[in-house]
């Protein structure tokens, strides 16, 4: 990692616009109608963050104002025909910036943020620091003929390169092998973003569908590999909705064990300790462990092993003791060079509902009161938990992660389940 001071000279006529990393310190004329211009990034960044744009391009302006009151001048650029398509792009970005103060509490950490849309920039979209670099697709809307998909992937991946600022370039990645760690972290948080701009429900549906669509399939087919990979022949194969999609919900399992605040503890760690370095999967795990004083080993098997566990729930009421049980078998197929699969820890967040679909107080054996919904940690082949002091034959509520549930119940049971409408995605 390195810090970047950049010196542009181009005509000034065939390329007007000359941008780099960081805040720009000088510019001006020189000789034979040529101009240059002088960027300084003050933070260390690997080489592949690194970024220049020379061309006959055109801007649009806005300004936004940090909660510390620092002034940050947002600049897109992209061909002349262009332009009046970006107001949506930027109305996301001032969005997404504040968003990530208020969930993250992270500020942006430069003067001025630059987005270049142009026609023929062929990744998508990529996060060089303060100069994200679009194809046009993925910032014009036009009012006229956007659907409200073609909005949504706006909004989503506007705020998805911003938030690499801090999830991949302050703190990014020791190696490739890493990826999912800010692929996987930065696509969690880009869908939460949308979560909170728009429906929770309907973007949680949305993600899962892919989830199901795409990755199960992957994970199934000759082509399973873990999110973090032991080996490639070449890295732009693990560009896959395993590293991206199936990475974000295993930051989903993190925030559904430890919570909202327990998982914002482990982010403020793995800054305060990581803030300019490049790190690994493991030094995210350790943050989150020891910023809450959680053993999360079991989460570590995550990283290395390919497949889809499949989580059989089975219940049973015991009317003379009074008390209700849980038992969960969890199993994962063998896959292409791993023919034996060690359990994994899933978390079950569950909730007991009486007749009348009323949350029912929760007493979990050997843990005690845990009010009226908790998440149970299945980290064995077979697990059981008991709650005690259950007055009535009562239907769970389940919700559950990147893995297949089945769940066995009796009759009484399930057809409170087909009445009350329990299920959920956490």
């Amino acid at each position: 990692m390195a810090c970047y001071t950049t010196r542009i000279e181009a005509d000034k006529t065939k390329y007007p616009v000359l941008l780099s990393n960081g805040n720009l310190k000088e510019q001006g004329e020189v000789d034979d109608g040529r101009h240059f211009a002088v960027w300084e990034d003050p933070f260390p960044k690997p080489c592949y963050l690194f970024a220049l744009v020379a061309g006959d391009l055109v801007t649009k302006e806005d300004t936004y104002t940090t909660g510390s009151g620092k002034a940050v001048t947002l600049r897109i650029y992209t061909q002349p025909a262009n332009i009046d398509q970006v107001d949506f792009a930027m109305a996301s970005l001032k969005k997404a910036m504040k968003w990530d103060e208020d969930v993250y509490g992270l500020e942006y950490d430069l003067d001025l943020f630059n987005i270049v849309a142009v026609d023929d920039f062929n990744m998508g979209a990529m996060e060089n620091k303060s100069l994200n670099i679009f194809n046009s697709r993925l910032v014009l809307a036009d009012p006229d003929s956007s659907t409200d998909l073609d909005y949504a992937r706006i909004e989503g991946v506007v705020a998805h390169e911003y938030f690499h600022n801090w999830t991949g370039n302050r703190v990014t990645c020791r190696d490739w092998f890493q990826l999912t760690l800010k692929e996987g972290l930065t696509v969690f948080r880009d869908q939460s973003f949308s979560a909170d701009m728009n429906s929770a429900p309907v973007k949680r549906i949305e993600d899962v569908a892919i989830l199901r669509a795409s990755q199960f399939s992957e994970d199934a087919g000759p082509m399973a590999h873990p999110i973090r990979p032991d080996s490639y022949i070449k890295m732009d194969n693990f560009y896959t909705v395993t590293v991206y999609e199936k990475g974000a919900e295993i930051i989903r399992l993190y925030h559904t064990l430890l919570g909202p605040e327990g998982y914002r503890k482990g982010m403020d760690l793995y800054f305060k300790r990581h803030d300019g370095q490049a790190v690994t999967c493991d030094d995210f795990l350790a943050a989150m462990a020891d910023a809450n004083g959680e053993d999360l080993s079991g989460i570590g098997k995550w990283y290395s092993q390919a497949g889809t566990p499949t989580l059989m729930v089975s219940t049973s009421y015991d009317a003379a003791k009074k008390t209700f049980t849980i038992n969960t078998k969890q199993t994962t197929p063998p896959t292409n060079g791993q023919p034996d699969k060690l359990p994994v820890l899933i978390p079950l967040k569950v909730g007991l509902l009486g007749p009348d679909g009323t949350d029912l107080p929760l007493h979990l054996e050997g843990k005690g009161d845990v009010g009226t919904s908790t998440v149970l940690r299945c980290d064995d082949t077979a697990n059981t938990f008991t709650f005690t002091d259950i007055e009535v034959s009562e239907v769970m509520s389940v919700g559950k992660g990147p893995s297949r549930l089945h769940w066995v119940l009796c009759y009484s049971c399930l057809c409170s389940v087909c009445k009350l409408g329990v299920l959920s995605f956490i």
